[in-house]
């Protein structure tokens, strides 16, 4: 979908505050991933969902990897 929002810190102490690229849109919220830099197959996309009372919208994406990379 190339929309991204921010995940509330106060809700989620790990993904708080972070940067989530929406994938789908639900009836309660959102789904979508953080990327999480790293080598070697370290780092990835990290998955999560999540309502729309512990979001904010930023905009758009202007780059977003292909679901199949």
């Amino acid at each position: 979908m190339g929309l991204v929002v921010q995940i509330d810190p106060s809700y989620d102490p790990v993904f708080g505050a972070c940067f989530l690229l929406v994938t789908e849109m639900k009836s309660f919220g959102v789904m979508g991933y953080v990327t999480v830099p790293g080598k070697d197959d370290k780092g990835g996309d990290a998955y999560y969902r999540v309502a729309f009372e512990h979001i904010v919208y930023i905009g758009a994406a202007e780059w977003a990897r292909k679901s199949d990379e």
